[in-house]
């Protein structure tokens, strides 16, 4: 009779100790998911908001044509003229602030100071991957736990000629994805970024390994208008190596022929 107790109770503990263990396996996985949704709703919800519904309380962010006529009527016009103001400026100093320490970090600009109800600057769509994350300023850690980041010191993704929008995102975190999958990203597959004016479309025309500290491979190059996806490399390296992915603007017209081949 006792020994049969301590049998029962032996297996209980075994069988304890192997939920146990299950779940320590399973935790990152189902942290990583729980991580995953959020960023989606986060995303849904900002595409949400810049189309106008109703349903979500927030101040509608109305997607403008481009043309002369719909500047005058754009939403948020002082922070608009802030940032092309920003952009600018960064290339006509050389992005010379972006070899200083923690210079890709802090957020140029405070988006609660002007009427936004939060700080998600907009989406990174990217279909072949089937990702779309929120897209913050500055490559704060909070900023990159909870989306893709804008490097400061690099254009903010509004297009235009002479900007190069970086965008960094970590190799998997805490089991979620967020960029591991980037390096499967190939020659004019697409990447849309939507703003809080408009979508801009940008194909990927180039990849590129780099050191940490390379920073001439992410600066602005004269003519175009690009965002470069940044991630570390290789893959759980803990950041040996930095993952680029070169993508330029092209027009709506050129992103139709390519979406109907």
């Amino acid at each position: 009779m006792f020994r049969s107790k301590w049998e029962s109770f032996f297996v209980l503990f075994m069988l304890m100790l192997f939920l146990t263990g299950l779940f320590l396996a399973l935790y990152p996985c189902i942290q990583g998911a729980v991580v995953d949704r959020r960023m989606n709703w986060e995303a849904d919800s900002f595409l949400s908001r810049v189309a106008g519904d109703p349903e979500d309380g927030l101040p509608n962010i109305v997607i403008l044509p481009t043309a002369p006529e719909a500047e005058e009527t754009r939403q948020y016009p002082e922070l608009w003229d802030a940032m092309t103001t920003y952009n600018q400026r960064i290339y006509a100093e050389g992005q010379s602030a972006l070899s200083s320490n923690g210079a890709y970090q802090a957020s140029a600009f405070t988006l609660a100071d002007h009427g936004l109800p939060d700080e998600t600057f907009g989406v990174i769509s990217i279909p072949k991957l089937e990702l779309e994350m929120p897209l913050f300023l500055g490559a704060t850690d909070e900023n990159m736990a909870n989306g893709a980041a804008v490097l400061s010191e690099t254009s903010i993704p509004i297009g235009g000629t002479n900007t190069n929008a970086v965008i960094a995102g970590h190799r998997g975190w805490g089991g979620a994805s967020y960029f591991r999958y980037i390096t499967d990203l190939t020659l004019g597959d697409e990447v849309t970024i939507t703003n809080l004016w408009e979508t801009l479309h940008y194909q990927v025309v180039g990849t590129k390994i780099i050191e940490p500290h390379d920073i001439e491979a992410i600066l602005i190059q004269p003519g175009r208008d690009m965002v470069t996806l940044l991630t570390c490399h290789p893959y759980a390296s803990g950041g040996k190596q930095r993952y680029l992915v070169y993508c330029e603007r092209i027009s709506e017209s050129e992103n139709k022929e390519a979406s109907y081949g």
